[in-house]
């Protein structure tokens, strides 16, 4: 395979492809998943104890056997990052040296933050922060590296040093190792859009047949569940929004008939496609997010904030070796319940993520999508985190923070807004950032399991894609409804883990890639738009 790239072989990739109904799949990949996922809505709705049993044992061994499985692979992913950057590498221009970008940086960030975790930071953004300052007060294992007991300042620190490294830089480093692999092998070697071309330096020819339909379910699978996860928490704290604006009780029927009306607009969003759908909405969302944290930092300690970001910076860089560390925890409530998880979480989401991110990125550097995809979302993920978090925080020590401070997990922002001026609008503008949110990933990732089912085709009928938003609306809807969290978890660190091997092996293949477009730059110049 030395000079693998020298006659590039697509097989007969795409012929397997069938019209059926009117749809273009391939059933190899389409088929399977289709059928897994309804199955899982099936179960759930038969037999709803047992599908929470099940989910819950599933959480629970994937957590105790390979939490340092998830986290070695978090650093080696973020590595690599680095590295390619950094590198001669970060030269190559994704789609060849002539190649142009498709939208504006303005609308290319927004596109990459929306479809990343927005909607992730909107839910977690104050929680996270608060139960991690309320550990770390009390000691134990559910501290961050032990807490900081009776130590209100250095709990603090402790606290937005160990959220911020769940949300920053590793998270994005696992998106962008599959934006890139997708991006370099669809741009710049004709290849489909696919997680199976990223694998041909490694495999040849054999990642047409049933080496790669493996990889491509695999992939499908963790994204439905990974989304749907995310659909779950942004329904779950839309609902809890409109409860505590409006005193209406939350129940089941309400939750179900919010997501009805959201899967409505999101199929129109869908309808509209990229352009007219997601970039739109996914600017909207990024000045709306932007100016609700501009309140809460101008109507809150601003100074105060403004030297925490400074702060916490330092301090989540002093901390990131012992974050990362993935043996000998004693801190195994934090390490299992929060990190453990997300890079679960963020596993199941790269390839939903990372072709989204491939998608919308021609015409970049390899160096600029690093930059764009892993530094410029992190620093603002540590901006809102700092700004909702410290707030929080603050009002805690203060004494003014109890029903913050006993609040649940989805319901912690709309406290934390009520204690500043204009709650009602306030709180009313978050349902609607959230609910956008929703929007966006929904669409995003909708399209992104289309593609993968359809051969790398993104030009299949609009019924197509429909099939997809209802199958990840309902194993979100039927997660939420019959095992709440624990459930959107199990799913999520189930098929993540699978998929954390994959994208090891898939820094392999890119680095083969990158390095041939390196030694024989005449080949860097196919663009596959």
């Amino acid at each position: 395979m030395a000079d693998w790239d020298k006659a590039i072989d697509l097989g007969n990739y795409g012929q397997s492809n069938r019209n059926w109904a009117g749809m273009h799949i391939n059933p190899a990949v389409f088929l399977p998943t289709a059928f897994i996922s309804f199955a899982v809505i099936l179960f759930s709705l038969i037999a709803p104890e047992a599908s929470t049993d099940l989910f819950a044992a599933l959480r629970s061994g994937a957590v105790s056997h390979f939490d340092w499985f998830f986290m070695t692979s978090g650093n080696l992913l973020l590595l690599f990052c680095v590295v390619v950057a950094v590198s001669p590498l970060g030269k190559i221009r994704l789609g060849g040296k002539g190649a142009s970008p498709d939208y504006s940086r303005l609308s290319w960030f927004a596109m990459l933050f929306g479809a990343g975790m927005g909607i992730g930071l909107v839910f977690y953004g104050v929680g996270e922060p608060v139960t991690h300052f309320t550990s770390a007060m009390a000691g134990g294992p559910a501290a961050p590296l032990g807490g900081a007991v009776g130590d209100a300042a250095a709990a603090r620190s402790i606290a937005m040093a160990a959220t911020i490294f769940d949300w920053a830089l590793h998270p994005w480093a696992i998106f962008a190792v599959t934006g890139l692999a997708l991006a370099v092998f669809h741009f710049n070697f004709n290849m489909p859009l696919s997680m199976r071309s990223a694998f041909y330096p490694l495999f040849g020819k054999a990642v047409w047949g049933r080496t790669g339909d493996v990889i491509e379910i695999l992939a499908v699978l963790a994204t439905i569940f990974g989304l749907a996860t995310s659909l779950g928490l942004g329904a779950q704290q839309a609902m809890a929004g409109i409860a505590y604006l409006y005193n209406v009780t939350s129940s089941s029927l309400m939750i179900l008939a919010l997501i009805l009306v959201m899967a409505g607009i999101t199929f129109l969003s869908i309808r509209g496609g990229i352009d007219r759908g997601i970039r739109i909405l996914s600017e909207v969302n990024m000045w709306v997010a932007f100016a609700l944290l501009i309140f809460v930092l101008t109507t809150g300690s601003t100074l105060q904030l403004l030297g925490d970001l400074a702060n916490n910076i330092y301090n989540y860089l002093k901390l990131l070796p012992a974050l990362s560390n993935p043996l000998g925890r004693t801190d195994t409530g934090f390490y299992n319940d929060w990190s453990v998880y997300y890079w679960a979480w963020w596993m199941s989401w790269a390839p939903f993520v990372g072709m989204f991110m491939a998608r919308i990125s021609l015409g970049r550097t390899v160096r600029e999508f690093i930059a764009g995809a892993v530094i410029s979302p992190s620093l603002l993920g540590i901006l809102w985190l700092t700004i909702f978090g410290d707030a929080s925080i603050a009002q805690i020590v203060a004494g003014n923070g109890t029903d913050l401070a006993k609040a649940s997990l989805d319901t912690q922002l709309f406290v934390l807004l009520g204690t500043l001026p204009w709650a009602q609008f306030t709180s009313f503008v978050a349902v609607g950032l959230i609910l956008i949110f929703f929007v966006t990933g929904w669409d995003s990732g909708t399209l992104v399991i289309d593609t993968m089912t359809a051969g790398g085709r993104t030009d299949t009928l609009l019924r197509q894609k429909t099939i997809w938003l209802v199958a990840v609306g309902g194993i979100g809807v039927l997660l939420l409804l019959n095992g709440g969290l624990t459930s959107l978890q199990a799913g999520a660190i189930a098929t993540g883990l699978p998929l954390a091997f994959i994208l090891l092996v898939m820094c392999v293949g890119t680095l083969k890639g990158l390095l041939a477009l390196h030694r024989h730059p005449v080949s860097d110049n196919v663009a596959a738009k």
